[in-house]
């Protein structure tokens, strides 16, 4: 396993885990890809699914991976959700899973059976696009998730937050992010001992950026234009190119063609501009996930696994 410092940064590539959407029969699915350069993708697997679930609902959405820097394994998160063939959206959010799948590996090759782990109270009517970052304070990581509640009768999204060392037992959860509007999909990345999160407004279809000085801090919200033009858009990644100073912001344009890059030289900057389209290459298919930094070993292992299949 890789972990994540100044002299393995600079031979990265990188590794996208995505569901491909409810439209396809296989597409409420794990999907992964590898890329060189963070912005052209390689589709594993002959875009099939790699991993599946038949626990719960049976359906995956929105994975999001992270490596464990204390036990050496990589995590899978995921939305218990099967949305294909039903589309009730509206039971989707106000009766609909409690719990997380999970899934675990040393080698991102070899993923042991999944877990489905209840996170939220009875009260709590989903438990959508989970993600997590690890706290070097606390030994902790700090797993986040957007939630209606019957609380205020299921009116808006709120984004909650639960602890975990082992990503198999959990603390109560908390409210994490509340806004005047419905927010989902929030995301987290760490610069210069800062912490920058992209969340969805659900309300009007946007991103917005805030940035705190720790992960439970008093957040500051960054004016950006930019990204309140990309409208129609959800399920925010973000990632450094290593071999430059440069960010991507992955945003899934889910009615009109799926993911496309933004980039930014400053996180705290809210200027983002989109890549050229002649640029990048992205998965086929690929609808909410997660983009991470991987070693060349772990890359060629994961396309030398793709040619045997």
């Amino acid at each position: 396993m890789q972990i994540m410092t100044k002299d393995s940064l600079t031979t990265s590539c990188y590794l996208f885990v995505y569901f491909a959407g409810e439209k396809y029969d296989d597409g409420e699915n794990i999907y992964m890809a590898v890329s060189q350069d963070g912005l052209n993708w390689q589709d594993l697997n002959h875009n099939r699914p790699i991993l599946q679930s038949s626990l719960g609902t049976t359906g995956i959405r929105d994975p999001f991976i992270i490596a464990d820097p204390q036990n050496k394994k990589y995590y899978i998160l995921a939305t218990d959700l099967k949305v294909h063939g039903n589309n009730d959206w509206l039971g989707a959010q106000q009766a609909g899973s409690t719990s997380l799948l999970i899934w675990s590996s040393t080698n991102l090759i070899d993923w042991r059976a999944p877990q489905l782990v209840k996170v939220a109270p009875d009260d709590f009517g989903c438990v959508w696009a989970p993600e997590a970052i690890y706290d070097p304070v606390n030994h902790t990581f700090l797993v986040y998730w957007a939630s209606k509640t019957a609380a205020d009768h299921y009116e808006k999204q709120r984004i909650y937050y639960a602890n975990t060392t082992d990503f198999r037992y959990f603390s109560t959860p908390k409210v994490y992010i509340d806004r005047p509007y419905s927010a989902i999909d929030t995301t987290i990345i760490k610069n210069d001992e800062r912490y920058f999160r992209f969340t969805k407004n659900e309300t009007k279809k946007f991103i917005v950026e805030d940035q705190l000085d720790s992960l439970n801090g008093q957040s500051k919200a960054i004016n950006s234009p930019s990204l309140v033009s990309n409208q129609g858009v959800e399920g925010p990644t973000c990632y450094q190119l290593t071999d430059k100073n440069k960010w991507i912001l992955l945003v899934d344009n889910y009615a009109q063609g799926g993911y496309y890059p933004l980039e930014t030289s400053d996180l705290s900057s809210g200027q983002f501009t989109k890549v050229p389209s002649d640029k990048y290459q992205m998965p086929s298919r690929a609808r909410h996930g997660t983009v991470i930094s991987i070693s060349q070993n772990e890359a060629n292992r994961l396309l030398s696994d793709n040619d045997t299949h």
